[in-house]
């Protein structure tokens, strides 16, 4: 048996999170100022698979910048540009000429398993069914691909069913050998236009091959709506060590665990950790509150925000009190100074503001 590939899907549009991916991929949003495709290449590389293609869309050169050739985690990187994005299935016809005959890990480039994947891979490498599925027990399994099981062996998957026959959904992390290719030639595109996967794994199960689960007893997060996306931040800021590479004056006040990214500057404020202050961020008598993700390159001056992400070169000022947050890249929030009060926007297509 040679090495197993990882195939990191990271084409999609990111329709969830408008409008931060109207103008960036979602897989490059931020979790505790780290892009959340960046974790999936870790988990990948932590269970010792280290070729790596990555199937791109629209945002091609934004992930490709990002990423590089992989040497940054240990791994070497491939692209694979998909025409159209025409389901997962084609996502894995697209990328036959680099997966070869080699077994291959499926990973969403969006998904979170904060736990890792190193032990499904001996799994895999160990059991050697045809597929292995990656489920996780949620409430609302109508929102996604659901599997019934007998004992060991998955016996039906449904996409989205009406009516859910258990509460298992497929988590974004597939294995398998190379006779999954036959299966995505074999099926037909869905009602809505595309090739799914999971057609693909029921036609494997219709044909008699062994498809095994392995139920994830630990989180998952698919990070595609903004709510997830925060949990997500409140985990991991959870999960990080303390690190102090920045300055904070000595009228300041870091309370629980605080992160100071290089070059970061916090005067005359307070942190409640866990918080996580980027790159060349300046946090001016402001309050951060936990779970809050400042990236790089960002102004908070006069201003409170709590269980928040705020994406690079964004500025707020004078602003109280910004929580349940998620804003995008080069914003402008700023106090109104005319009288009477009053909230003067400019909103791109898609946003959702609360105001007081």
């Amino acid at each position: 048996m040679g090495a197993v590939k990882g195939l990191v899907l990271s084409g999609g549009k990111g329709t969830r999170l408008r409008p931060i991916t109207h103008t960036g991929a979602k897989q490059l949003v931020p979790i505790a100022n780290k892009p959340v495709l960046f974790y999936a290449l870790e988990a990948l590389v932590e269970a010792g698979v280290t070729e790596i293609g990555i199937v791109v869309g629209d945002t091609a050169e934004e992930i490709r910048e990002a990423v590089g050739d992989g040497s940054r985690f240990g791994a070497r990187v491939e692209y694979i540009p998909q025409s159209a994005p025409l389901g997962l299935a084609h996502a894995v016809q697209t990328a036959k000429p680099y997966l070869g005959g080699s077994d291959f890990v499926m990973y969403l480039g969006d998904n979170f398993i904060p736990g890792g994947i190193s032990q499904v891979v001996r799994q895999f490498q160990e059991k050697r069914p045809d597929s292995l599925i990656l489920l996780k027990a949620m409430p609302h399994p109508e929102r996604f691909g659901v599997a019934e099981l007998e004992g060991e062996r998955v016996v039906r998957l449904t996409e989205k069913p009406e009516v859910p026959r258990s509460d298992l959904v497929l988590v974004g992390v597939y294995l398998f050998q190379p006779s999954i290719l036959e299966a995505v030639d074999a099926i037909e595109p869905s009602p809505r236009g595309e090739l799914e996967i999971t057609d693909a794994i029921q036609w494997e199960i219709d044909h008699g091959r062994s498809v095994l689960p392995h139920v994830v007893a630990g989180r998952w997060i698919d990070t595609g709506k903004m709510d997830d996306l925060l949990e997500c931040n409140r985990v991991v800021l959870d999960m990080l060590p303390e690190r102090r590479e920045g300055r904070a004056s000595e009228d300041c006040r870091l309370l629980g665990k605080v992160i100071l990214e290089e070059g970061s500057q916090v005067i005359g404020s307070t942190i409640r950790g866990p918080a996580i202050v980027g790159a060349h961020t300046r946090v001016v008598d402001s309050y951060v509150g936990p779970f809050t993700a400042l990236y790089h390159h960002v102004v908070l001056e006069g201003s409170e925000i709590e269980h928040s992400i705020v994406l690079e070169n964004t500025c707020i000022r004078g602003v109280s009190k910004i929580e349940d947050s998620l804003i995008g890249r080069d914003v402008v929030v700023e106090k109104s100074g005319t009288r009477p009060l009053a909230h003067k926007l400019m909103l791109g297509d898609h946003s959702r503001v609360s105001l007081a």
